[in-house]
């Protein structure tokens, strides 16, 4: 019997002389105690035993743990307290043990109830053996074995732990944390913990046990570090104690695990049923709402458009269907497999929603399938018309540009109004460029009708673009329409320019025949005009007063010379003023009608040489005069002038030259500082001398109008055209005195051509010197002035009186408005 169980092998069993060492005897006593209680207490606190050799004397307390760890009852123990009673009460344990299958060796009731501790000992380790060990089962080994291959696996993870037996292994404590962290890892950190602090390891681990795991303390923590050897038997009755703690917690586990692998099956399965369900539906749906786009035979009617919807299908075809295709095919595949799952499980066949069988979904896959190459036909036929007819577009496109490019520009060239500002020979050139562009015109005219024609083709092939191709066609057309107009007005502005034109050239010639010798008499007088006279006696000044009078008498012939030249120019401007033609230079002479009027520069210093002559021939008329007063001469029947008369028109005379310099240079004056040219000043003075006909140096309103027009000034002849020209007589007669004078009219004038400087332009200026602050120092203004400018806005500038003044602050803002209003500067 004991090698069928396997309790103890030869060298375990027990001797009466002692096999136990002493210290060895000491850990079992308080190992096989504490097991003892920790199934007596149980019944109660007052159950438990504190001497293992003492307590068990009696047998009441040895049957009393014989049946809380069998859980069956035992004969009714003797309660007297006799040596008897004890010896039977000891019996019937062990008999209990032996009928359990344990051979008792060496152990009689006799030594138990005389309190032999070795006998005691051996007694509780067999009943350890039997009741804690023996159904430990691991690979069929026997229970030590088996125990040790269980602790050996679930602690082979753990560093620094490697069960081979029952004392050593378990020393530091590392053994039995491993165990705990293993099952119950929340308890400890393991990785904490070091073999270097083995009571440390071992008090952790058995007071967690004792806490957490409802497992006693069996083992003292000293005594397995003092001892060489740790008693293997106590260890192993405390291993046992983990062993049976935490199997329950496996068979727990198994029970779990075993549900879960049955719910797990049933799980699958509806999982597989509602996947094939949803599948299904989802499937289905998809066809649903696919094959109504599929059966759809509308389209933009738009190459482009049914190309979209070509590709729209590819993308369906290559993207949309494969993975409907293998939703179908899962979807059968998910069936067939349920079925199989549910009959090799014991249970009914699956029966899917009415309308989501198999066949249903076959049915709708393959009515999609139809609808499917009933669309692809439709579109590849649809596509081969919009081709043709695209192509047909595009022909109408490119006759169209090419028919604008040459177009291009055309109106333009026909209504410019070049013709107007050439000569006669460029116009005739133009007249026959003209001729030619009038034959390339008429050729075009086929290609006009060509892409009428091909509007209307596309107009009755219902072109989806067609409102874009009407429009163009119609503008093409009415463009055609206005090219024949323009080209017909151009051909006769031509005609009639180059009747205008030969009449220009035939006054530039007659001019040019009258100019020349006037020019040259013009030459001659300035020069006699000019000479210096030296004069000694009133023969020599009446001969040149002589002279003069036939040259005054000569006069009258050259004005009206002049004014036939003058004629002829003004006829010339006529002409082209009238039919809006601008002049082409005179060809046969480089004179022109102000060739007797020198610039500006050129009257001031013969305005000074005429007067030199003059003044210094005053001191003749001082002589004059003492020689007729000392002669008493009051009347003289030679001439009808007295020396009141002559001293008179000499001063009258020096009046006027003197005026006509200052007049010449306020205009040099004006030129400059207004910005305006020589030429412009010319242009200005013979523009107000032509309309003014009574020479009195100044406009009527009439004649002032009709000189602005003259200058390029547009005057509208309505209503808004007079508020305008009002407008304009505000400010060149602001007093209202009806007549514009040459110094207002040329301050207009040079006010539209010119960029003047304002009040707020210098005073802008000003602040940007002085940092847009509303003063300025002196400081600021000798930096940025020259010297003398400076000082003389310093002793000009009055002192800055605002609430932010600075010592020597000057106002530049009165100053600037000073400059160009009433001042005291």
């Amino acid at each position: 019997m004991e090698d069928e169980y396997g309790y103890m092998e030869e060298e375990e069993e027990w001797d009466r002389e002692g096999l136990l060492d002493p210290q060895w005897e000491k850990q079992q006593k308080k190992t096989f105690t504490a097991w003892c209680n920790s199934h007596l207490r149980k019944t109660g606190p007052q159950n438990q035993i504190e001497n293992i050799e003492e307590d068990f004397r009696n047998g009441l307390k040895l049957m009393l743990l014989l049946e809380v760890i069998s859980g069956e009852h035992l004969p009714k123990p003797d309660r007297g307290k006799m040596r008897f009673h004890k010896i039977a009460n000891v019996n019937k344990a062990l008999d209990f043990i032996a009928s359990k299958g344990v051979k008792l060796v060496s152990i009689g009731a006799e030594e138990i109830v005389d309190g032999n501790t070795k006998m005691t000992l051996g007694m509780i380790w067999t009943i350890i053996l039997r009741f804690a060990i023996q159904d430990i089962t691991v690979e069929e080994l026997t229970a030590k074995e088996g125990l040790l291959l269980w602790c050996q696996r679930k602690t082979a993870p753990y560093k620094n732990v490697n069960v081979q037996n029952f004392h050593l292994s378990w020393k530091d404590g590392l053994a039995f944390c491993a165990l705990i962290h293993r099952h119950r890892p929340e308890l400890l950190d393991y990785y904490k913990l070091s073999r270097e602090n083995p009571l440390e390891n071992l008090n952790t681990a058995f007071d967690i046990a004792e806490k957490h795991l409802d497992i006693p303390r069996m083992l003292d923590p000293e005594d397995m570090v003092n001892s060489a050897k740790p008693d293997e038997r106590s260890v192993m009755a405390y291993v046992s104690s983990y062993y049976h703690a935490f199997s329950g917690a496996q068979q727990a586990e198994t029970a779990a695990n075993r549900i879960c692998k049955v719910l797990k099956v049933n799980q699958e399965n509806e999982r597989l049923m509602e996947e094939y369900e949803r599948l299904a539906s989802d499937l289905l749906e998809w066809i649903r709402r696919t094959r109504p786009w599929l059966e759809n035979r509308t389209t933009d009617n738009t190459l482009p458009g049914t190309q979209r919807r070509l590709e729209e299908f590819r993308d369906y075809r290559r993207k949309q269907k494969p993975p409907k295709l293998e939703d179908k095919a899962k979807l059968e595949n998910s069936f067939n497999t349920l079925q199989t799952r549910l009959r090799l499980s014991n249970r009914p066949a699956y029966l899917p929603t009415e309308g989501k069988m198999v066949s249903d979904i076959a049915n709708a896959w393959k009515g999609l399938e139809t609808a499917e190459k009933g669309f692809e036909e439709w579109l590849l036929s649809e596509l081969q018309r919009l081709e043709r007819l695209d192509h047909l577009a595009q022909k109408f496109r490119h006759k169209c540009e090419i028919h604008e490019e040459w177009a291009a520009g055309k109106e333009d060239m026909l209504q410019s109004g070049d013709f107007k500002r050439c000569r006669l020979n460029e116009l005739k050139a133009m007249k026959k460029k003209h001729e030619a562009f009038e034959s390339d015109l008429a050729a075009h005219q086929d290609r006009v009708e060509q892409i009428a024609a091909i509007a209307q083709e596309l107009n009755s092939l219902d072109y989806h673009d067609v409102a874009t191709v009407n429009a163009r066609c119609q503008k093409i057309c009415d463009q055609w329409d206005v090219l024949g107009q323009l080209t017909t007005k151009r051909r006769d502005g031509l005609e009639e320019a180059e009747r205008i034109l030969e009449r220009i050239d035939h006054l530039h010639l007659e001019f040019a025949k009258r100019a020349a010798p006037f020019n040259n008499w013009m030459d001659g007088a300035k020069e006699d005009l000019l000479d210096m006279f030296i004069v000694h006696t009133t023969e020599e000044v009446q001969g040149l007063i002589d002279a003069h009078e036939q040259f005054k008498a000569t006069l009258g012939e050259a004005e009206g010379e002049y004014q036939t030249i003058v004629g002829l120019v003004t006829e010339v401007q006529r002409l082209g003023q009238q039919f809006g033609i601008t002049p082409p230079d005179n060809p046969y002479t480089t004179l022109h009608a102000q060739v007797t009027c020198y610039s500006l520069l050129v009257n001031l210093p013969f305005l000074v040489v005429f007067i030199f002559p003059l003044t210094s021939f005053y001191p003749h008329f001082s002589t004059v005069e003492k020689i007729v007063q000392e002669s008493m001469i009051f009347e003289n029947r030679y001439t009808q002038y007295t020396m009141e008369t002559l001293r008179v028109g000499w001063e009258q005379l020096l009046t006027a030259i003197a005026r006509n310099m200052n007049e010449v240079e306020n205009q040099i004056l004006t030129r400059d500082s207004k910005g305006i040219s020589e030429a412009q000043m010319t242009e200005f003075k013979a523009s107000f001398n032509h309309f003014d006909k009574n020479r009195t140096k100044r406009l009527e309103p009439k004649e002032f109008k009709a000189c602005l027009v003259s200058l390029g000034y547009k005057i509208r002849d309505d209503p808004q055209g007079e508020a305008d020209f009002q407008r304009i007589m505000s400010i060149v007669d602001p007093n209202r005195c009806g007549y514009v004078t040459f110094d207002a009219f040329l301050d207009f004038m040079t006010r539209e051509t010119t960029d003047t400087d304002t009040a707020d332009q210098v005073m802008q200026s000003f602040k940007i010197l002085a940092g847009d602050k509303p003063f300025i120092t002196a400081q600021i203004l000798r930096q940025e002035l020259p010297p003398d400018q400076a000082e003389y806005c310093i002793q000009r500038m009055a002192p800055y009186t605002g609430r932010d003044a600075i010592p020597g602050a000057l106002d530049y803002m009165s100053f600037s408005t000073a400059l160009y209003g009433e001042s005291d500067l």
